[in-house]
């Protein structure tokens, strides 16, 4: 009995207890993909290098043909060599400084919106969309951006180059309609745009000639959606987010606004809701505003 009784009160030994503690393992290359990559931005400025190349590749191949034909005709006199060897050194030259105009082309977008646009809002208005703005820009690592209310029935809102700065359009209607967190997420959604390196891109299809499917191409396509998640990720409410794009889906197009005028067709991909002129849904277009809607619904 005295050894029964000892068996049962015998404490386990250290060999059947199991581990107290597991070290966790830390990936150090992990990075959530909620935070715009280094090589997510890149991607993006490629795309406009990309562009800037395929638009010089006839001339480029012109000249290239000339330099060649003059510089084989040094059999015939050296000086057809030499003058092969300036005009295919003025080329690239011309070459460099086309894409350094590119760049700054992108600024036109912000300029030509700001012809076709009249400012406005209240003085309550316009501290409100400052306070969110201030927060918003630390949030974001964005410096030195203006915020202006447009007059203008439509809920819309953008992020533009202008000045040599940076611009946030807001439209008066949204600023009227929208909650506080709603607006948040619309103005989160233009700064993710800045940090996803989607800026320059945007702007730069709508400042040149294209068709409609080749500056949606150069705009980046679906890009909508992925500010939305880094957006929501920033502010962590997606709802917020998710019901500004509802509103949106569900505003008519407006006569008299700028989003149902000629002008919104060249500068649409560049706009927190690009298909405002547009009355039906498309829910296997990734820019969609209802699509979007309910995809942040489902976080």
């Amino acid at each position: 009995m005295a050894t029964k009784q000892k068996s049962r009160n015998r404490r386990p030994s250290t060999r059947d207890r199991g581990p107290r503690y597991v070290e966790p393992v830390l990936d150090p290359n992990w990075q959530s993909p909620y935070v715009p990559s280094a090589e997510e931005r890149e991607s993006n400025s490629a795309a406009v290098r990309r562009y800037g190349w395929r638009r010089r590749i006839p001339a480029t191949i012109a000249v290239a043909v000339l330099v060649v034909a003059l510089v084989v005709g040094v059999v015939v006199s050296i000086w057809l060599a030499v003058l092969g060897v300036v005009i295919g050194a003025l080329y690239g030259w011309d070459l460099y400084r086309s894409f350094d105009r590119l760049e700054r082309l992108g600024t036109g977008a912000g300029e030509n919106v700001a012809q076709l646009i009249t400012e406005g809002g209240s003085a309550h208005d316009r501290q409100r969309l400052a306070i969110v703005v201030d927060r918003l820009c630390a949030t974001f690592g964005v410096d030195g951006l203006t915020a202006l209310i447009i007059e203008d029935g439509g809920y819309n809102a953008t992020l533009m180059r202008r000045d040599g700065g940076l611009v946030l359009y807001v439209t008066s209607a949204l600023l009227r309609d929208f909650e506080l967190i709603e607006l948040e997420g619309v103005v989160a959604h233009c700064l993710a745009r800045q940090r996803l390196g989607l800026l320059e891109r945007q702007c730069i299809a709508a400042s040149v000639s294209l068709e409609e499917a080749a500056r949606r191409s150069l705009a980046g396509v679906g890009q909508c959606y992925r500010a939305d998640e880094v957006a929501a990720a920033a502010i962590r409410y997606p709802l917020g987010l998710a019901s500004a794009l509802r509103r949106c889906a569900d505003q008519g197009v407006l006569e008299g606004s700028y989003f149902a005028s000629p002008a919104f067709s060249l500068t649409r991909w560049s706009w927190f809701n690009p298909f405002a002129d547009r009355a039906e849904t498309d829910l296997g277009d990734l820019d969609d505003p209802r699509l979007r809607s309910l995809a942040l619904e489902e976080w």
